[in-house]
């Protein structure tokens, strides 16, 4: 066959492209994609640029980041004609989307750093917007994803940077396909499938994905309305199938009804995404007066009105109190976040009335976050009474059902009842299949034991506070804690929450787990919050998780809180404040908040290991960096999938499942829980299988491998790239279950037939590849392992850095003659085998043969490790600088730049840092990529992981 799969599946995609409506057009190069834009921009616009004209216009474009051109893309143009008049343009027309030229051309070379030609673009008014990327079928998608981030770095941004103003791309190897924007922090995890309404996938290309996803009124209306710029972090995100479907059908009520509504996706799925684009696109319908999203505590408060103004900067004032609430009611805020409890004292408080009624027959659409809290009483008709112009919409992921209602003053309410129909559902057993959440892995550990120690006794039996509270008991869950949290977290490159009955149960552990401390048996950085109101013993469990803090108007945060747990509260608050260097009291209501924000600022840095808490921050609390939730408390329905459900954000490889372990006997509970909101079959789906499976996969997978390669030394015997890529891929796949399996508490290198020094020597050969492949992507050289994701994160272990080996120096130094050697090749071996210490392994080697032996006090090691490094950094950098003719000063500023922008130094920027002559056009390129190559090279081995 004289052309390639992948050519023929690019030839099927433009020829369906074409019977959907874009018109093909052949753009070989910038050159001829500038004269296209164009020609599109004058017929879109219906003028005529001249050459200067249109010379100001690429000006417009050229100018900023791929966020800043994303907002360039959307605002109205202007420029001065030849002539002094005004002109007044649009590069896309975003309120009638459909209104667009649409066209798709293929193979467009772009040369930056290197020469690179993309598969499939969609054109629309002349800018690519929309970036294909194929792969034959049985390849990795991920690969696609990988060679679009190396397009990202290599030539996007080259001369006009037109590319930067690509929206979505669109990864496909034929049978599988996934969309996502343009967003380079992002992960793979981050990338989606579409899928219609009813959340069935439309994964191929040519059959379904295209017509339906790619169909240019609809690509137009994703680009135009479903893609959120995030001001906070500067990048683009766009929404999930799901969360369009039900933004669409919240729109469609409030165009076309007077009903309300609600939304049932699974804790975790991205709900205030989804509510800040509903909330935004109602706020632009000239019929709505108002929109209001309701929340039922100040912590929420403060968190959405954060991420609803990270969306959009200014886009909300959060109200403080109901005084100020009452004012943005009364003024043009458009977009009011806001308690219940405010809400509801704005209505019912006579002081406030005369400006609130003015408000009763305007049209006012309520968003209520997590709709099955406090809006379940009276408070919820007092609103639907008082605004009679008003259409309401819940979101929840976890409904109230009449299984799992709780009576009230209002009797059981059902979510249904309340806000009417379900107008879209996404639970978590779609969530985990289209892998935008994770999967439990739960283990019930049981303390009790009958006394001939044979039997387990159930926990159901004794359920009293007496055995709960005891001190042997707090010690063996302390103790488990303590042995088990480096394993559960990965080496603490995650954190964990533990929840507990009621505060004077958390005091006791946390007395429990302070004394260890301070007696030397862990080092785990425990911090916790609390208030004490009547609710927290929460010994019904009913399902619900009781508010923490009663929030009172003005003084939200220390109404309610008993004298005693003060105190210890304060107490430990003072422990947070040795740790942090902060000072935070629970003296006035403020600073008791400002400690509340910074522990969940902490714990999403990874600062805290473990967070101890009774209620708070098992609702609510977003962190992709949190995997582990201790269990010592009773949970039901949906305040146990709520809680569980802090564990299971995606955010990379290493983090493979979130881990439940369970110190009471939950297991009816859990499964009740997950059959209604889910299915009955959905519990081998959402809650992983039992250590001894994953042992079985493990010793499988080790058998492929040794199939391919018998020896570790085999692999250097690899003849072709294929090969090799055979060898990655098995080798990973090891690496990925060993990743999983080390989690559990049962976890034994003795269980698995493979020995744990040979998975170290193969995984140090696995890194020799990966190296080779990172030294031939300086050449221009194309090879198949150029985009293979090596996912070294399930390589990476946080203790292992630059000060542990110092440690291992240090016994090295103290060591027997005879064993020296011994331990010698046991730090060498470590080092071959983390991949952050690679590039430090020959300096580190070259320490301990000529340094080492000099040092008489192995206290003195830390500093004389640190005055050889400084003194071999600034040899390197003087060779560096020497070897290239370049700027010493304006050499160090860029290695600056790149440390604080995390964007590796264009050509043109490193060509600048030499002091003689120039290297002519021929040699530009070549002289270019090699002192980029020696900057990078500088910078991994002296910059990055030395402050470890």
């Amino acid at each position: 066959m004289s052309t390639q799969p992948e050519q023929i599946l690019e030839n099927q995609l433009v020829a369906q492209l074409q019977s959907i409506g874009y018109t093909k057009v052949l753009i070989k190069n910038e050159n001829e994609l500038i004269d296209n834009l164009k020609s599109q921009l004058e017929k879109h616009n219906k003028i005529t640029f001249s050459n200067t004209e249109f010379e100001r216009v690429l000006n417009i474009l050229s100018k900023g980041s791929v966020f800043e051109k994303a907002k360039t893309l959307r605002e109205k143009q202007h420029i001065v004609r030849d002539n002094g008049d005004n002109l007044y343009f649009e590069f896309l027309n975003t309120e009638h989307w459909c209104q667009n030229q649409y066209q798709v051309t293929h193979q467009v070379t772009v040369e930056g750093r290197y020469k690179n030609r993309y598969d499939v673009t969609l054109l629309v008014n002349g800018l690519p917007l929309v970036q294909i990327e194929l792969k034959r079928r049985g390849l990795e998608m991920k690969e696609a994803f990988n060679q679009i981030n190396r397009y990202q770095r290599h030539s996007f941004g080259a001369k006009s940077a037109l590319f930067q103003y690509v929206q979505i791309f669109v990864i496909s190897n034929g049978v599988n396909t996934k969309y996502y924007a343009n967003n380079r922090h992002q992960s793979f995890k981050q990338t989606f499938y579409w899928s219609n309404k009813e959340n069935k996938r439309l994964t191929n290309i040519l059959n379904g994905f295209t017509s339906e996803f790619l169909e240019p009124c609809h690509i137009s209306k994703m680009i135009c309305k479903y893609i959120v710029l995030n001001e906070t972090h500067k990048v683009l995100m766009v929404l999930r199938p799901y969360q369009f479907y039900a933004v669409e059908a919240i729109i469609d009520k409030v165009k076309n009804s007077v009903h309300n509504g609600y939304i049932w996706h699974t804790t975790g799925s991205g709900k205030t995404l989804t509510s800040f684009k509903a909330s935004q696109i109602i706020t632009q319908m000239p019929q709505v007066k108002k929109v209001v999203f309701v929340v039922d505590r100040k912590d929420l408060d403060y968190q959405t009105t954060k991420e609803f103004n990270s969306f959009s900067k200014g886009s909300i004032d959060g109200t403080d109190n109901t005084k100020a609430l009452v004012k943005q009611f009364s003024d043009d805020t458009r977009l009011i976040v806001t308690t219940i409890q405010k809400l509801n004292t704005a209505i019912s408080k006579k002081q406030y009335l005369n400006k609130m009624e003015k408000l009763q027959n305007e049209k006012i659409v309520f968003i209520f976050d997590e709709c099955h809290r406090s809006q379940f009483g009276e408070t919820h008709n007092r609103i639907k009474s008082f605004f009679q112009n008003s259409q309401m919409f819940g979101f929840t992921g976890t409904p109230i059902f009449k299984d799992n209602a709780v009576k009230n003053e209002m009797g059981k309410r059902t979510t249904k009842e309340l806000f009417g129909d379900c107008l879209h559902k996404y639970v978590i057993t779609d969530a985990i299949k289209d892998e935008n959440v994770l999967k439990f892995s739960i283990e019930y550990y049981n303390v009790f034991k009958s006394k001939d120690e044979v039997e387990d006794i159930d926990v159901e039996d004794i359920d009293t506070k007496e055995v709960y509270q005891s001190p042997e008991y707090i010690q063996i869950v302390s103790n488990y804690i303590i042995s088990n949290h480096n394993r559960k977290t990965h080496s603490k490159a995650f954190t964990g929450m533990f929840c507990v009955s009621s505060v004077e149960t958390l005091i006791k552990y946390y007395d429990a787990l302070h004394k260890m401390k301070e007696d030397g048996l862990h080092d785990l950085k425990v911090a916790t919050i609390f208030s004490y109101t009547a609710n927290e013993e929460d010994a019904d469990a009913n399902g619900f998780i009781p508010e923490e803090v009663s929030v009172v108007e003005e003084s939200p945060a220390l109404y309610g809180l008993h004298k005693h747990s003060r105190e210890k509260l304060d107490d430990y608050i003072g422990h947070y404040n040795s740790m942090f260097g902060t000072n935070f009291s629970t003296k006035d209501s403020q600073s008791f908040y400002n400690y509340y924000n910074d522990i969940s600022k902490k714990v999403k840095e990874r600062k805290i290991d473990v967070l101890l808490v009774v209620n708070m921050f098992l609702t609510g609390f977003d962190s992709k960096t949190l995997n582990t939730l201790y269990v010592d408390k009773n949970l039901k329905y949906h305040g146990l999938i709520q809680a569980y459900s802090r564990t299971n954000r995606i955010l990379n490889e290493q983090k493979s499942q979130g881990n439940i372990v369970v110190f009471r006997n939950l297991k009816k509970a859990t499964d009740e829980a997950i059959t209604l909101f889910s299915n009955k079959e959905a519990i081998e789906e959402i809650i992983m299988k039992p250590y001894e499976d994953y042992v079985s996969k493990f010793n499988e997978a080790f058998i492929e491998l040794i199939k391919l390669v018998p020896t570790v030394n085999s692999v250097n015997d690899l003849v072709s790239e294929e090969d090799e890529l055979e060898f990655i891929k098995a080798f990973r796949n090891l690496m990925r279950i060993k990743n999983t399996i080390s989690t559990f508490a049962d976890f034994d290198w003795q269980d698995l037939s493979m020995p744990e020094q040979l998975f170290e020597d193969y995984k140090s050969k696995y890194l020799d590849l990966h190296d080779k492949v990172k030294s031939d992507n300086q050449k221009e050289k194309v090879s198949i392992l150029d985009d293979i994701d090596f996912e070294l994160e399930l390589i990476h272990r946080d203790e292992v850095n630059v000060s542990y080996i110092l440690k291992l120096l240090a016994t090295l130094k103290e060591s027997k003659e005879g064993d020296q050697e011994k331990k010698r090749k046991e730090i060498m071996d470590i080092m071959a085998g983390e991949a952050h210490l690679r590039s430090k392994r020959e300096l580190i080697e070259k320490f301990i043969a000529e340094n080492l032996p000099q040092i008489q006090d192995t206290e003195d090691i830390p500093d004389a490790f640190e005055k050889f490094w400084t003194q071999e950094q600034q040899k390197a950098f003087e060779i560096m600088v020497k070897e290239d003719g370049l700027s010493p000063d304006r050499t160090q500023k860029l290695i600056e730049d790149y440390l604080f922008a995390e964007r590796e130094p264009l050509r043109e920027e490193v060509l600048d840092l030499i002091e003689g002559d120039k290297p002519s056009v021929l040699h530009r390129k070549k002289v270019g990529d090699s002192i980029i190559s020696k900057v990078m090279t500088f910078v991994e081995t002296f910059i990055n992981g030395m402050d470890n």
